[in-house]
């Protein structure tokens, strides 16, 4: 195989913290003068007004690898993808990358509004450097694909954004790039339409072509990917077989203190913050460590919560998944407790899952707060938790099963066949 991206010494550096905006000439005029009498007229750049998102970046990727780029949110891999499809400049390093790149970035990427989804096709397409008849001979599949053919002539703006997916995802795939970047913005469509992007980046993938892959469900890198990088705060913890990678991952993420500190957490997105998490604890009796429960026990979380002003009603959400994404359960607030008008100020949510005989492994704990407004804050990785093997998941033969949950099952056995039953 031969090299199709090489990335060598790569940083990018952004300024962080709010700009002074002057109104007038007066302002202006205060501010140096200000500026004089402390001595601060120049300012040098200092780590306190600017942060690297990645900082000396190198590696390769091979031509037909499906390379998977893992990480918890703020470690950089969208801001690696940004530099590698060329829509942001790097500060620092080289990119070399040789054939077309099609990128899935954000929902609607590269698209107008103002253009019916027929006349982004097209574009698209030449923007990818593709002749109209090599897209003309695509154009029904791809709009097959996004199943969209009733609103291709629509104006995109008056697209869902799950149709805007759709359509961007079916382009990129389709109009036959050398390398295909995508981001998690598959998350926006429903598990049917996941499951299909997941089937063709798969054909992509046998055809020869290079994937570019970010996504935090484990499963499907563990299954689209055979290759990777896991990257934390801007730089490489680690690289290879993506197994090896992964397993690095979930590790890592065990490393959690004993009360953790949910407002530190990354926000991929900006919320509108009336209500959001500040910490949670294991409160089971009989834990073995911070973040770890032997098998059998009652699983018990401490919540907190703060609420900025009054609302008339507050949904708390719960999702227990496993560490590859997989989501097993999920709990609304409002299943549980009554909704009623909450005022400003602190508040503690205690969950107890009762009989939940989960196996031996690491699971995942995601939360969301939403008001009347919105959602208010969201952390899909809020804390992960390992259940440990113990004298009870050892009498079970729980190395003997597969799945993640045990269930209470009663059963009998007895002579003959009941009456009309199975004859």
């Amino acid at each position: 195989m031969s090299t199709i991206i090489t990335v060598e010494h790569l940083s990018k550096q952004y300024r962080i913290g709010t700009l002074r905006r002057h109104n007038s000439f007066r302002d202006v005029f205060d501010e140096k003068l200000a500026a004089l009498f402390r001595k601060q007229e120049t300012r040098s750049r200092s780590e306190e007004n600017y942060i690297w998102a990645l900082n000396d970046v190198s590696f390769e990727v091979q031509q037909g690898d499906v390379f998977g780029i893992i990480g918890r949110n703020g470690a950089g891999k969208s801001t690696l993808l940004k530099v590698l499809s060329r829509i942001t400049e790097p500060t620092k390093g080289v990119v070399r990358m040789r054939g077309r790149v099609a990128s899935l970035l954000e929902v609607g990427t590269g698209f107008s509004g103002e253009l019916s989804g027929r006349e982004n096709i097209f574009l698209n397409g030449a923007i990818l450097g593709m002749k109209r008849a090599e897209i003309k001979r695509k154009f029904d599949e791809i709009v097959g694909f996004a199943e969209v053919e009733k609103f291709i002539d629509t104006p995109m703006k008056q697209y869902s954004s799950g149709m805007y997916m759709r359509l961007a995802f079916a382009v990129a795939a389709h109009l036959e790039p050398e390398i295909l970047i995508v981001d998690e913005v598959l998350a926006v469509g429903d598990a049917a339409f996941q499951k299909k992007c997941l089937g063709k980046m798969e054909e992509v993938g046998r055809e020869g072509r290079t994937i570019l892959f970010v996504s935090h469900n484990m499963e499907a890198v563990l299954s689209l990917c055979n290759i990777g990088i896991l990257i934390s705060d801007g730089n490489i913890l680690d690289r290879g077989e993506v197994a090896h990678v992964v397993e690095r991952y979930i590790g890592d993420k065990l490393t959690q203190e004993d009360t953790i500190n949910l407002a530190k957490l990354p926000r991929k997105t900006l919320y509108r913050k009336i209500a959001s998490f500040t910490g949670a604890k294991l409160l089971s009796k009989e834990k073995s460590g911070p973040w770890q429960l032997p098998f059998g026990n009652n699983i018990v979380l401490g919540v907190t919560v703060k609420l900025l002003q009054r609302v008339p009603w507050l949904e708390f959400s719960v999702a227990l998944k496993t560490i590859t994404g997989f989501e097993i359960a999920s709990t609304l607030s409002p299943n549980y407790l009554p909704k009623k008008s909450m005022e400003p100020g602190n508040y503690y949510f205690k969950l107890a899952y009762e009989n939940v005989f989960l196996t031996p492994g690491i699971y995942r704990f995601g939360f969301g707060l939403k008001t009347e407004r919105g959602l208010e804050d969201y952390l899909p990785e809020a804390l992960d938790l390992e259940i440990v093997v113990s004298e009870k998941s050892a009498g079970m033969g729980t190395h003997k099963v597969q799945g993640v949950l045990i269930p209470q099952v009663e059963m009998e056995v007895s002579e003959g066949t009941p009456d009309g039953a199975l004859s």
